[in-house]
């Protein structure tokens, strides 16, 4: 999703500078207390390097404690960056990942491409947590590839912070799966309960699914299953919720699929576009509209506020052996500050650990209950591999 040393970061005597193992410990080096690592993918997106680096760098000069690893090519990034604080560095890469490529083939071609290279220091322990503005796709798949899904976790799931009358609640998955059983929105209620209640600072977060009436266990078989399981989960479960009301005070996680939650997104980007777009042609209609604008314009400046985007960062990949944030591909330099800031607060909190004990103790309650087997047994959207 860092002093003056072109080669910081690699590992000694790995292949081609690669690191080779997966991580035993899923604990972020600043867990403690310190500081963390952040790869940063910075010739992602659409800016590239001009808006990523100064974003990544305006991050490493408000937190000196945590330590920034620029990872792409050098000559473009020291273009951008001017001096180096001291807890920047240089990771080079020599290929990128453009946003038209097919992410696997680009992926199997490119063995130097940033992500790939950022993933890496995630995976030799080199790096706690990476953030990419690039490819979503690409960045989902090196994450999964590279680093690695958690034990337990049977697919990883991408989420988000989004707005409503009060603090954000968390929406997942918004791209990672878009066949998903009731298993997995299970483990996506688990995961994005602790992004929750670990990143965002919210006790005891109410989760809910996303379903098409507010009674509970409405919905699909897949919901009623779903309901089911979360019932014996032991997080705080209140039902069902309907897309009118995901911007009230009713739950802090909501929980999807991939499909369903891309519209949901993609929707409410489009229609708030479209209400400033209203505003702004009202406003300027005429005389007394421009007047008018003038005494409205503290209000408009607080909802442009409630609706700043850029203040969310990016979206966590939960499930997976490290902190991954996949930003906006638009993103410029003050939301990719924002974005290595969620991806040093989800690193710092240890959620990936925190989530593979989640995982561990729901299966071994669920085991005890005889859930989890009652269901797949007979579950016709799970994989026949996967069946007890």
């Amino acid at each position: 999703m860092t002093d003056e040393s072109a080669v910081a970061g690699r590992a000694p005597g790995a292949d081609a500078g690669r690191p080779s193992a997966n991580r035993d410990d899923d604990r972020p080096a600043g867990a403690a207390g310190g500081g963390v690592r952040i790869a940063v993918d910075a010739m992602g997106g659409d800016h590239g390097p001009g808006e990523v680096v100064p974003g990544a760098l305006d991050h490493a000069r408000a937190h000196p404690e945590d330590r920034v690893l620029l990872v792409g090519a050098e000559a473009a990034i020291r273009a951008a960056a001017g001096t180096l604080p001291p807890n920047v560095a240089i990771v080079p890469a020599s290929q990128v990942v453009e946003m038209h490529e097919h992410p696997a083939l680009a992926l199997r071609e490119k063995k130097d491409a940033s992500i790939l290279v950022a993933c890496d220091l995630v995976r030799s322990g080199q790096a706690d947590a990476v953030i990419s503005a690039g490819h979503t796709g690409a960045g989902m798949a090196a994450a999964v590839l590279r680093i690695g899904r958690l034990p337990g976790v049977d697919r990883p799931a991408l989420a988000v912070q989004m707005i409503r009358s009060g603090p954000p609640f968390v929406l997942l998955d918004i791209g990672a799966n878009p066949d998903s059983t009731a298993e997995h929105l299970a483990q996506y209620a688990r995961m994005g309960a602790i992004f929750a209640e670990r990143v965002l600072g919210i006790a005891d977060p109410r989760v809910a699914l996303l379903s098409i009436g507010e009674e509970r266990g409405k919905g699909d078989l897949r919901i009623q299953r779903a309901t089911e399981l979360l019932d014996a989960s032991g997080l705080r479960f209140v039902g069902n919720v309907e897309g009118k009301d995901v911007t009230g005070d009713l739950a802090d996680v909501v929980v999807t699929d991939a499909v369903t939650g891309n519209v949901v997104i993609k929707f409410f980007e489009g229609l708030s576009g479209f209400i400033f777009d209203l505003f702004r042609a009202e406003f300027g209609r005429s005389v007394r509209g421009r007047l008018a604008y003038l005494l409205m314009r503290p209000g408009v400046a607080r909802i442009r506020d409630v609706f700043d985007y850029e203040k969310a960062g990016g979206s966590p990949l939960l499930g997976v052996r490290g902190s991954v944030i996949i930003t906006h591909g638009r993103a410029r330099r003050r939301m990719i500050g924002f974005g290595c800031g969620v991806a040093a607060a989800t690193a710092r909190a240890g959620v990936p650990a925190l989530i593979a004990e989640a995982l561990r103790e729901d299966a071994a309650r669920l085991d005890a209950a005889g859930v989890g087997a009652e269901w797949a047994a007979d579950d016709p959207t799970l994989d026949p591999e996967d069946r007890p």
